[in-house]
């Protein structure tokens, strides 16, 4: 924005514009989260490429970002996979079930600490970050033997415990700021004005921090669709109770893996992740923002 200064007697004079000094800045900024986004976008751009090649473009030594013939034939092979179908709903299932059960959960757990006072709450929230550091891999093993002794292996129930467990540490701490944010005289207006605690809680509270539970609905939605580790080593024997990346097992062969099935399975995997994203998109936005702004 250009600007002029003139004093009594003497004639005004233009300042630069200020937004000059910074535009050099701003063009390698830009061009720096080009060249970003191409390299992240990249293996998606393979992945759905190669899935679409013919097996002897795949299998050619000479590889081309680029297919002159695109086949379905790789996605014939998938779908065809008898069990195919049935590991899709269970992943669908055991993810819609740790989305909803985490995000209520940590809603209510995320209210308790922030709105009420008790013995050991800062010893709590310290525990949950304690947990937050120890690796999933550390812990594969003790879960296993306590979901033997729950007798829950080869059930959807062992991949959905351990998920919710792991997702509602993240989820509280993400949702103690958006509950911190809403004032409490809203809180006691609504009391004065007649209103109990649980219908503060879910007609008033609930749709102001709904953008936070958005945020962190994504986040469990990713790490529990995408989970082999659990998968693995939970259901044994029973393949009825897989989820869909368990699918990708069936195109790798000792002698020779399928990869025109298997970067077909992979992007058959990625589009409920990009349709979830889609509908949350406005939601996600405004929940990272509220929570950055916190």
């Amino acid at each position: 924005m250009s600007a002029t200064a003139a004093t009594p007697g003497r004639r005004a004079v233009s300042l630069p514009r200020i937004h000059r000094i910074h535009r050099p800045w701003r063009l390698a900024a830009e061009a720096s989260a080009l060249v970003i986004a191409v390299v992240v976008a990249f293996p998606l751009y393979w992945m759905v490429l190669s899935a679409f090649k013919p097996e002897g473009e795949i299998q050619s030594t000479e590889a081309h970002p680029w297919t002159l013939s695109p086949s379905l034939d790789s996605f014939r092979r998938v779908f065809e996979q008898q069990e195919f179908g049935r590991y899709f709903l269970n992943s669908l299932f055991v993810a819609g079930v740790v989305v909803i059960a985490s995000a209520l959960i940590a809603f209510l757990a995320a209210t308790a600490v922030t709105r009420f006072r008790f013995t050991y709450r800062t010893t709590l929230l310290i525990m949950f970050l304690v947990a937050q550091m120890v690796p999933i891999e550390a812990l594969t093993i003790p879960l296993f033997f306590l979901m033997r002794d729950f007798g829950q292996l080869n059930t959807l129930g062992s991949l959905i415990l351990p998920h919710v467990a792991f997702s509602l540490p993240f989820a509280i701490w993400m949702l103690r700021g958006f509950v911190k944010a809403v004032p409490e005289a809203l809180e006691e207006a609504a009391y004065i004005d007649g209103a109990s605690r649980t219908r503060f809680l879910w007609q008033i509270l609930f749709p102001l921090v709904f953008p936070g539970l958005v945020a962190t609905s994504v986040f469990s939605f990713i790490s529990t669709w995408n989970d082999f580790l659990f998968a693995k080593s939970f259901i044994i024997s029973d393949t009825s109770q897989s989820t869909l990346p368990m699918a990708l097992l069936v195109f790798f062969k000792p002698d020779e893996n399928d990869w025109g099935g298997i970067m077909a399975a992979s992007t058959v995997m990625t589009v409920p992740v990009l349709v979830f994203f889609v509908l949350v998109q406005r939601r996600l936005v405004s929940g990272l923002g509220g929570a950055v702004k916190d």
